[in-house]
């Protein structure tokens, strides 16, 4: 008998899989620390925005809606005191953000100007006294702009630049610096030294290296600093108030605006308008740019 004669065995099926049940989906209960602090927050972000609702919805009222009922809605929605805060014949709005935009752009080509390269010398050399010297500019963030004023009041009249619009700039643009060439030194110890080195090769001297090749990489930086020193300029009451002064015939837009509540402190139909100009582009500005102040102040953490 062969072994092919032999009946063959087939193996039996083996029985189907049943699936296992599924786990449950553990049910995330809310922490007691996480619910807490977005209580908080909400509660902060509602004090931080009464404000701005008021100055809102004041700048369409009435004078009796604005002292009867300052909180709610404005009964009709007219634009008329926007058009007379607009075209105020004591204070001229328009005139007020031309000066104040002027300001902005000189302080922060100068500041650019300045800060750049001596943050760009500071993060490329080795020696003890640049390190010194950035020690130096860094001391420089902690002195209020106030405690200044005085003695940079007799500097001016000094060197004849009192009560004119390039001493006011070259101050503003030394409030700048200090911050200024801390954070660019900063991101520029990140950008790789064979950069440089490259750049000598092809024969550039260190001016043209930093601006040719290193300035471009600094965008991020240099967008944050424009931002910060933009709210800086804009913002400003003190200086300009007391270094240009009434004389002058120059009004920024906080100095003009106090102007103009001064004279109609009980009119708030001038009030409110005025004001919410006032703020109203710089509230745009950060909207829009926000996101380029947060990747800017990372930028030095996170590159190299």
């Amino acid at each position: 008998m062969s072994l092919d004669s032999l009946p063959k065995r087939v193996p039996a099926a083996a029985p189907p899989r049943t699936p296992e049940p599924a786990a449950p989906v553990p049910h995330r209960v809310p922490r007691p620390g996480r619910t807490a602090r977005l209580v908080f927050l909400a509660i902060v972000a509602t004090i931080m925005l009464v404000p701005l609702y008021v100055l809102v919805v004041n700048a369409f009222k009435s004078q009796s809606q604005i002292l009867t009922d300052p909180f709610g809605l404005p009964a009709s929605g007219t634009l008329e005191p926007i058009r007379r805060a607009l075209q105020g014949e004591e204070f001229d709005l328009v005139r007020g953000y031309a000066v104040t935009l002027l300001f902005v752009v000189c302080v922060n080509v100068l500041s650019i100007a300045l800060a750049g390269p001596v943050a760009y010398v500071i993060a490329r050399s080795p020696r003890r006294r640049f390190r010194a010297l950035m020690l130096f500019f860094l001391a420089g963030t902690f002195i209020p702009s106030q405690v200044l004023v005085i003695p940079v009041v007799y500097v001016l009249k000094t060197v004849g630049l009192m009560g004119t619009v390039r001493g006011f700039v070259l101050f503003e643009t030394v409030l700048t610096l200090p911050f200024s060439v801390f954070l660019y030194a900063g991101y520029i110890t990140t950008v790789p030294r064979a950069l440089d080195e490259a750049a000598a090769l092809d024969g550039c001297g260190r001016n043209r290296t930093f601006w040719r090749i290193v300035f471009p990489l600094m965008r991020p930086v240099v967008a944050t600093m424009v931002i910060l020193n933009t709210f800086s300029v804009w913002n400003d009451f003190v200086n300009p108030q007391i270094i240009l002064g009434p004389g002058s015939g120059l009004y920024t837009v906080t100095t003009g605006v106090y102007a103009a509540v001064s004279q109609y402190q009980t009119d708030y139909t001038v009030v409110f308008p005025t004001l919410l100009l006032a703020v109203a582009p710089l509230i745009v500005f950060f909207v829009l740019m926000q996101r380029h102040i947060i990747s800017g102040l990372a930028a030095g953490a996170t590159r190299g």
